[in-house]
């Protein structure tokens, strides 16, 4: 199975403008990296090469630019995005909104290609009027693009309305350039359905999201696959390359559609680690000696993430450091806090410190928080002692939360067995 090429999401130029590129040993990757909370922004590996089109949410040439020089050595090309109509895009002048502002848009496609090693395309949507959109599709010929992709619908319909393939057709009959004809996932079950929404647009190639997000295999002329047999190949790639768990959520709850509501399907839901979501696929063992065996290697995960050690331009491999604390001894410990953990609130690490303190007739404990770029970090005081995790979260209650929990294990209330076992450690 397998596409010729395959688009990123639509990546915003700030966010990856801010990024820091580095190579990953460990994994065999290209890393972009959010320097204020180690977040992979885009990672790509050796097998892509040749194949992935990044694809960029911009609203300035400039900004676009920037971006496509610093990604251009690792993608096979850049992609403008001109057709999403959410209201994010449309309000920071992306996506659609430049469908109104033609010059602007035709600006920043010329940009690019004039400046860049590598191909530039753009992804529109049908304008109200056709004459209108070939008119559109012909000016960013002339910036000397290499292809078009076309949603077969306007900026106002859904997918839940029908597409205008003929639409496309007419534009696809106009311009020299490839067109590539999006927006029949509704029509599309099978392979051969793919070659029917072509021939019905008149165009050279088919772009396919949500067909393609439900199973995969929909580019196997054999035949669709078991979607037990696809969830499973792409978990063993989500191991193999590190993805991070709430982007493999997404991607498998996308596939388990109305299984979610099965009992697997709910105990899906409940997972919050990559690891837990592997063991309803029998791959959990596996998933946890990858995990040590990226450590071993020097992987820099999110559990490694402290505010300022992403962010030396010379440093290629960063190491984690400790947060700067005051010289009192403090009880720290590696351990995140994972909400989807604790369905009870009574059981949150916060609430069950305070009843034990009430129970063992002492004072309740104290709070004290560090914020550092986007990250928290809080030192809670208890019967003299100070605990901390060594894990930054994004916001304060979870940092208080993961703090309450590296207490509640000094004092032996949870142990460390239950917190391996449900993601919060990893060893």
């Amino acid at each position: 199975m397998g596409a010729d090429l395959v688009y990123s999401e639509e990546l915003i130029d700030w966010k990856l403008m801010k990024a820091k590129r580095r190579e990953n040993l460990a994994l065999g990757t290209i890393d972009f990296v959010d320097p204020s909370d180690g977040s992979i922004v885009f990672r790509t590996c050796k097998h892509e090469e040749g194949r992935v089109i990044l694809q960029l949410g911009t609203a300035e040439a400039e900004r676009a630019l920037a971006v496509g020089k610093l990604v251009e050595s690792d993608v096979a090309g850049i992609d403008i995005n001109m057709g999403c109509p959410k209201e994010f895009s449309i309000k920071g002048g992306m996506g659609a909104a430049l469908l109104a502002k033609p010059e602007k848009a035709r600006g920043i496609l010329k940009t690019l290609v004039e400046n860049l090693r590598i191909p530039v395309t753009c992804k529109i949507r049908l304008l109200p009027d056709v004459e209108e959109t070939v008119k559109l599709v012909k000016s960013f010929e002339s910036a000397g693009i290499s292809a078009i992709a076309i949603h077969a619908r306007t900026r106002d319909e859904r997918p839940h309305h029908d597409p205008h393939p003929e639409v496309v057709k007419r534009v696809a009959a106009a311009v020299r350039i490839p067109v590539i004809a999006n927006g029949g996932s509704r029509e599309i079950d099978k392979y051969a359905d793919i070659a029917k929404f072509r021939d019905a647009c008149g165009v050279d190639s088919v772009m396919i999201a949500r067909a393609a997000q439900y199973n995969v295999s929909i580019f196997r002329k054999e035949g669709l696959l078991p979607l037990d047999d696809v969830i499973v190949k792409y978990l063993k790639l989500c191991i193999d390359y590190d993805n991070p768990p709430s982007n493999t959520k997404y991607c498998v709850q996308n596939m388990l559609r109305e299984q979610q509501e099965s009992p697997r399907g709910r105990r899906f839901l409940n997972c919050q680690t990559l690891e837990s979501m592997c063991e309803i696929w029998a791959l959990g063992e596996y998933c946890h000696q990858k995990q040590l065996e990226f450590q071993e290697k020097g992987n820099f995960g999110r559990r490694d993430v402290v505010p300022g050690n992403l962010t030396e331009e010379n440093d290629e491999t960063p190491t984690p450091k400790k947060a700067k604390v005051d010289s009192e001894a403090i009880f720290e410990r590696n351990i995140a806090f994972f909400r989807a953990n604790y369905t009870d609130d009574k059981e949150l690490p916060k609430t069950k410190l305070h009843v034990y303190a009430g129970k063992h007739d002492k004072l309740l404990p104290t709070y004290e928080t560090q914020r550092e770029d986007k990250l928290f970090r809080t030192i809670l005081t208890f019967d003299g002692k100070k605990y901390a995790s060594l894990y930054w979260e994004k916001n304060k209650k979870f940092a208080e939360q993961g703090a309450a929990l590296v207490c509640l294990l000094g004092l032996g209330v949870v142990s460390e067995e239950s917190l391996i076992q449900n993601g919060s450690i990893l060893k």
